[in-house]
């Protein structure tokens, strides 16, 4: 039956469509990204906690998790010049597809007992080549401002549910089987892969030349940087992401000693949980702070700061929680406005692709420059109380400086 606006019968279409409707929502090239996303996120912090695991059964030091995390970082720092330039110049749905590929590489690799550091950084130079892209094409899958905020903080709560159930999977699994753990992680890299099919090409930019753009990459950070809306973005993300992997490698050690759990799958379960508060909290940002009044983000890095500084104190389960869930919701809220403001005014400014790995540069940076110190004071003998403070003291640093921005950014 030929059914069309004429037909009397007309109404019977509106009805028809609605299941067809749902299934052009859920496979619209945003949320296919989303779903993509997930899948790459859950894998990744999957890998965390199947290679601490493998640091156990290999013996190797406790400070090792810190030259794994840090083998990660290092990628991203080492080829920002270049992901940036290829993001944009090809279309970032293959860009994606790429680093996937790349990333199904090192779950190879300990598969066939290379070091975990080595097989991690493979992991992570696949991490580098997709991140750019997956931000930089919500530009192209959005038309306003307040679209693209949306679409970043559910980008990040995507990503925050990836690191919860991620790092569940992996702890629990890991305990059961490192192979089977592994075998699922390969599985799910490879599903993702196919995902970014059904993602639209998309623009690309012929005229980017990768040996002129990496010359200019440090050229074009300086711009990022002499800009205040950018470098307070730059610096607000930066600040965040440092203190979530140093807090979350100093938690590990933590859980132990304060709340005399030692099971991987249950440490696992609490590292979790700050991922919970991060969903919530990205997914309310567009309610609490408008995209207009980004700089006003800092107070919630405030509250991240005096939940910290409390942990030291802290030696019932329930507190520990609660705290967990305050650093998670706080951490969200402060990170997305910040996330939308640079992309919006970076791809103006610079590009998209470029953008992102600038900001990829200097947040993997200061992780590394953090992680660093952590395995460093680590093996010299520091306690997970005094990392935790430290977090808390070199976070206050940044927080200082960026209310100290404010009243420019608003005039």
């Amino acid at each position: 039956m030929n059914l069309n606006r004429t037909n009397p019968l007309s109404t019977q279409v509106v009805v028809g469509r609605k299941p067809e409707s749902l299934l052009k929502r859920l496979l619209s090239p945003l949320s296919t990204l989303l779903f993509t996303q997930f899948l790459s996120a859950f894998a990744d912090n999957m890998i965390l906690f199947i290679t601490l695991a493998m640091i156990k059964n290999y013996a190797l030091p406790d400070f090792y998790i810190g030259v794994v995390q840090g083998a990660f970082l290092f990628a991203f720092v080492i080829l920002a010049p270049f992901v940036g330039a290829f993001a944009d110049k090809n279309a970032k749905s293959h860009v994606l597809l790429i680093g996937n590929l790349i990333k199904a590489i090192g779950i190879v690799g300990l598969f066939t007992g290379l070091d975990p550091a080595v097989s991690y950084a493979i992991v992570g130079i696949g991490a580098a080549v997709y991140s750019p892209a997956k931000y930089g094409i919500l530009t192209e899958l959005t038309t306003t401002e307040s679209g693209l905020l949306s679409a970043n903080a559910k980008m990040e709560g995507f990503t925050i549910l990836a690191i919860l159930t991620g790092s569940l999977a992996g702890g629990t699994l890991a305990g059961y089987s490192i192979n089977a753990a592994l075998a699922v992680c390969l599985a799910l890299y490879l599903v993702s892969l196919l995902m970014t099919l059904l993602i639209p090409k998309g623009p690309v930019n012929n005229q980017l030349h990768y040996r002129r753009e990496m010359l200019t990459f440090f050229k074009e950070t300086g711009k990022l940087f002499a800009d205040r809306k950018t470098r307070f973005a730059l610096i607000g993300t930066g600040s965040f992401w440092m203190s979530s992997a140093v807090f979350r490698l100093a938690l590990i050690a933590w859980v132990p000693i304060h709340l005399a759990i030692d099971s991987l799958d249950q440490i696992s379960m609490l590292t979790a949980i700050t991922g919970v508060g991060i969903m919530i909290g990205a997914l309310v940002t567009p309610k609490l702070i408008p995209a207009e009044k980004y700089y006003n983000a800092y107070r919630f890095g405030a509250v991240m700061i005096f939940a910290m500084l409390l942990f030291p104190l802290t030696y019932m389960l329930p507190l520990a929680v609660v705290l967990l869930l305050l650093i998670g919701f706080a951490g969200g809220v402060f990170i997305v406005p910040m996330n939308s403001a640079l992309q919006d005014e970076g791809h103006r400014m610079i590009g998209s692709g470029k953008t992102i790995a600038i900001q990829n540069m200097v947040e993997n940076a200061l992780m590394l420059a953090g992680v660093g110190i952590y395995t460093q004071i680590t093996k010299m003998g520091a306690s997970a109380d005094s990392s935790i403070i430290g977090v808390g003291i070199a976070l206050a640093v940044f927080i200082v400086f960026l209310s100290s921005q404010v009243k420019r950014l608003k005039a």
